[in-house]
């Protein structure tokens, strides 16, 4: 026969989301990071195809 759950208590719930919601915020540091760096020219650890510069002009 079915039971119903007991009930989550309130701080078991808001640590399970400031769980969440500090992992998020590391991750939108680091893609805010790496956006950062690829902008300013100086990333090491992101690979992407740059469009190369031709000097033909003679």
């Amino acid at each position: 026969m079915a039971v119903p759950k007991k009930k989550t208590s309130n701080t078991k719930r808001d640590q399970r989301k400031a769980h969440w919601k500090r992992v998020a915020a590391k991750e939108a540091q680091k893609a805010l990071s790496l956006g950062k760096s690829v902008l300013s020219g100086r990333s090491n650890s992101f690979v992407y195809p740059q469009e190369e510069e031709e000097n033909d002009e003679e």
